[in-house]
């Protein structure tokens, strides 16, 4: 696997507010101790985790025409000096975080949808990214672009690039044709990176770990599954054999996200050459780091990105 890393999929704001429980009674108001603005959005997220960590990358998303859209574009500089503006409004996602470290999320739906192939393709230099990886992001929201994935995968394989895929949760859940244009993605994917409940949902089995032999079974060969366990680490597998890492304990500030710096730690991790157990052990401290710290960290001193 190259160096070279690229994201494609949802850029949006966030708006973090809690600890709040219960929630609040209609037509009342409450105060929330903490708030944040920030960049979001599954391929956001492995974006600023990057650029956090040093690493030189591509990205390839959308905003809308307002300050918001500005505002996105102001915190990655160059990186987004490609992405295409709509003449819809920006998305925003506001984050109610809560004290069982479970979060509401109430999003918008703005620029998403419109983020088109040709715009992405547009964007990629395909070249730079020979032999590299594409971490893919977001597709149940970006639905313009994941109508349109058949292209991606595609030119993806004329450059020899690995997707490394995380679909995230349909807005109108696992129905047996959001399972089917799913796992024909996994299917033409080099990685794929799900959390426990979405992995047992598309693959429909009852544990992590039959969800892992599943989804490895549809991968290309050499492909590598995870499964993101929260508290409990993770699991991979690649040609028949299966991989864990465990999660120290942490203090939680804020899980938003944490699957997706996971995701970042993981593909930076592998793209510079890290065996499988590295990698995930690394992802893992990374993540757990991100959730842990306020300002959010993403190097652990003892990790060496």
């Amino acid at each position: 696997m190259g160096t070279a890393l690229a994201t494609v999929g949802n850029v949006n704001v966030d708006l973090i507010m809690g600890p709040l429980a219960p929630w609040p009674k209609p037509g009342s108001e409450v105060i929330c101790p903490n708030d944040e603005l920030r960049v979001g959005g599954a391929a956001g997220n492995v974006a600023l985790a990057w650029q956090a960590m040093g690493l030189d990358f591509q990205s390839a998303a959308n905003t809308g025409s307002d300050h918001f859209g500005d505002w996105l574009r102001s915190n990655f500089g160059a990186i987004a000096a490609g992405w295409p503006r709509c003449s819809e409004s920006t998305t925003v996602s506001v984050g109610i975080t809560h004290p069982d470290d479970e979060r509401t999320f109430l999003t918008t739906t703005g620029h998403l949808p419109k983020l088109s192939w040709s715009e992405v393709d547009a964007q990629i230099d395909w070249e730079k990214l020979r032999g590299g990886t594409l971490v893919l992001c977001g597709s149940f929201l970006t639905e313009r672009l994941s109508a349109e994935y058949d292209h991606l995968f595609d030119r993806a394989d004329r450059a020899d690039v690995t997707v490394a895929l995380d679909t995230g949760w349909p807005i109108d859940g696992w129905t047996q044709e959001v399972r089917e244009r799913a796992l024909n993605w996994v299917a033409r994917s080099g990685i794929v990176l799900l959390n426990a409940v979405e992995a047992t949902c598309l693959t429909d089995t009852k544990s992590p770990e039959q969800a892992l032999v599943a989804l490895s079974d549809l991968l290309k060969s050499d492909g590598v599954a995870v499964i993101k366990l929260g508290p409990e680490g993770a699991i991979a597998r690649q040609n028949g054999q299966t991989f864990r890492a465990s999660a120290p304990k942490v203090t939680v500030k804020d899980t938003i996200g944490a699957g997706d710096v996971f995701n970042a730690a993981f593909i930076a991790a592998r793209s510079q050459g890290s065996i499988l157990q590295k990698a995930l052990e690394q992802a893992v401290a990374t993540a757990s780091l991100a959730i842990s710290s306020s300002p959010r960290r993403y190097i652990p001193e003892e990790v060496s990105v």
